[in-house]
């Protein structure tokens, strides 16, 4: 039985090759497979043509979207000069403004604790969430690096559903596909 399974989530089984010489490999391993740092626009587009774009949405989908749009905040990090940042601002407050959902920045200090309370390792910017207005406590991660407008309406509404009480698993199963396309992490500058 052969495998060509390649699965970039960390904490996750990474396999090539028989089923025999499957392996379990190190969280350093998993994030190397599932972070892609990019410093400039082609190289971020270059990653981002590897990624399948969403096509087929549920009836409903437009619907949910507007409907919830006012309950709902998204919320990303960003950093100066973090190129997929910029890309998935502009992405996220496109869909914003068609569909009726605030957007705003959070600090990485937040974004590494809710990172934490997820139990997602934290890998940079841009990372993006969704969650009620009313409930900064519940929150859905919607984006971990930048990704197709459609792919990441398509996060934007099982969010939703997730958090107006669609099953989680179904919601997480068909969510789990983020592109890990982030900004090269900026340098410490060392003492002079």
């Amino acid at each position: 039985m052969k495998l060509a399974v390649l699965i970039g989530i960390p904490g996750i089984v990474i396999a090539t090759g028989s089923a025999a010489a499957a392996q379990t490999v190190t969280r350093e391993q998993a994030m190397r497979a599932a972070i892609h740092p990019v410093a400039d626009s082609n190289t971020m587009q270059a990653w981002l043509s590897r990624v399948p774009v969403t096509r087929d949405f549920p009836d409903d989908f437009n619907a949910t979207l507007r409907g919830q749009g006012p309950a709902f905040v998204i919320e990303m990090t960003t950093s100066p000069g973090c190129v997929p940042c910029g890309d998935l601002w502009t992405k996220l407050t496109t869909l914003g403004q068609r569909y009726g959902w605030q957007v705003r920045t959070i600090s990485a200090q937040e974004a590494m604790i809710r990172s934490g309370r997820l139990g997602l390792p934290w890998v940079g910017n841009p990372v993006a969430w969704a969650r009620p207005i009313a409930d900064a406590g519940r929150v859905v991660p919607i984006a971990v690096g930048t990704d197709h407008g459609p792919n990441l309406a398509r996060n934007l509404y099982l969010a939703a559903k997730m958090l107006t009480g669609v099953r989680p698993a179904v919601g997480v199963r068909a969510m789990s596909k983020f592109t890990g396309i982030v900004g090269v992490p900026a340098r410490p500058q060392g003492r002079r």
